[in-house]
């Protein structure tokens, strides 16, 4: 299966090619990790593929490797951290608050988590 052409639109496509600017702290093969620019708490790092998909689902469906990938990169990212524990949340569609339609996994951590969240 051919990989999908990024989106020249999107955000996060820029990020993975360099043209945006992000602090990343962490990068695989098939994800890049860069700090949230408008943190809900001390730590949030966002996890993304460097294909772009819409959303979780649609990454599942087509990468489960880069979404089993993702995981991977928020444990790195948690440990690199130094946190005893954290949060991993996709939010899939405008419903859910998703606000950048390329799949991206919310690492959060560094204080006390509530639940249920928001």
């Amino acid at each position: 299966m051919n990989a999908p052409t990024p989106d020249p639109d999107c955000i996060f496509c820029k990020i993975v090619a360099g043209e945006i600017p992000a602090t990343i702290v962490h990068a695989s093969d098939d994800s890049v990790a860069f700090r949230d620019v408008a943190p809900q708490a001390p730590t949030h790092v966002l996890v993304i593929p460097r294909s772009h998909y819409e959303n979780a689902a649609a990454l599942a469906d087509h990468e489960p490797a880069t979404l089993a990938d993702l995981f991977t990169t928020a444990r790195a990212v948690a440990e690199a951290e130094g946190l005893a524990g954290y949060r991993a949340v996709f939010n899939t569609g405008a419903a859910a608050q998703q606000t950048v339609f390329h799949a991206h996994l919310h690492v959060i951590g560094g204080r006390e988590l509530t639940w249920p969240p928001g």
